[in-house]
């Protein structure tokens, strides 16, 4: 996580400054995988802390990774504000990422765990796709939200554009408070109904949204599936990490690659439904998925009631 932090900040300085369109598309690509794999490093180790404390502890971490989000969203319209060009503001939060990584190194470094997942490429368990189904479902609505909620909101319901960014907003404010409270609720109720909850309530959500004649009952949509949303992918990074016979980096990376999956096809096949039919179809295809990810999550066996799933058989680990 140390290497992959610092080196996060060096791309970054890298891409704002590049010289050339090559330059710029191989430090997109390495911000990409870095991104990628300090996601599986930071999510296994927050496994690994769960298993020792026996305490659910994911969700408050992807809750301050949304508020880091809105945070950033929120600075950026402070540095436009004050004149700020983009190599100076990319450079300003490049410097605050390897200063607060210096001060947090000896912390960082001591997760030293070293996982063996195998060697070679190979085709996931029927366990882990489900649960990577899920992960793709979920980021397929996020993702969705993210690039066409405006655009509805705008063109579809003919909202003014002071407010065409209000069903995303909302949506990211949800998401953010249902995280940050997540550990809480998914010890209470356990992960299956968190997840079968969640998913129906993203599906009301989403009807919502398609059948609203206000752009304020929209909003009022998306901040339901929010709130539907924010627990879910928690519960399924925590869970895929705690699996019997699969090394956690394994169910981890599969469970994020579906995720990606999801996340980068979904707005575009919203699009070309969108423009074979409406907007309004395309999103009715999420109502359709999501209660679809409602019954792939009853019928799951590793998503279980409230205590914490621990893995009893050996799997492929070695730590060094």
């Amino acid at each position: 996580m140390l290497l992959g932090y610092v080196s996060l900040g060096v791309i970054m300085i890298l891409q704002i400054n590049s010289v050339n369109r090559s330059m710029f598309w191989i430090c997109l690509y390495l911000f990409g995988m870095n991104s990628f794999l300090n996601g599986v490093s930071v999510n296994t180790t927050v496994g690994f802390l769960e298993k020792k404390f026996n305490r659910r502890m994911m969700s408050t971490c992807h809750g301050m990774y949304s508020l880091g989000g809105g945070v950033s969203a929120g600075l950026a319209t402070i540095f436009f504000a004050l004149g700020l060009s983009p190599r100076i503001q990319v450079l300003l939060i490049a410097i605050t990422i390897l200063t607060v990584v210096y001060f947090n190194r000896k912390h960082l470094l001591a997760h030293d765990r070293i996982i063996h997942s195998g060697s070679g490429l190979k085709f996931p368990s029927l366990s882990i796709l489900s649960i990577s189904f899920l992960c793709m479902v979920l980021f397929m609505a996020e993702g969705c939200v993210a690039d066409w909620s405006a655009i509805y909101l705008r063109e579809s319901l003919h909202g003014t554009k002071e407010i065409m960014g209000l069903g995303y907003a909302g949506f990211s404010a949800a998401m953010t408070i249902g995280r940050l409270n997540g550990d809480s609720i998914i010890t209470k109720f356990g992960s299956k109904r968190v997840v079968i909850t969640g998913a129906l309530m993203a599906a009301t959500g989403f009807s919502i949204v398609v059948l609203a004649p206000l752009v304020s009952i929209a909003i009022a949509g998306y901040i339901l599936i929010g709130f539907g949303c924010c627990c879910i992918v928690p519960v399924l990074f925590s869970t895929s990490g705690k699996i019997p016979n699969v090394s956690p980096v394994e169910g981890f990376a599969m469970v994020t690659t579906g995720g990606l999956i999801g996340f980068l096809t979904g707005p575009s096949l919203i699009g070309i439904i969108s423009e074979k039919l409406n907007l309004s179809a395309g999103l009715s295809l999420l109502i359709l998925l999501m209660i679809v990810a409602a019954i792939v999550a009853w019928r799951n066996k590793f998503l279980e009631s409230k205590k914490l799933l621990t893995a009893e058989m050996p799997y492929d680990e070695q730590i060094y």
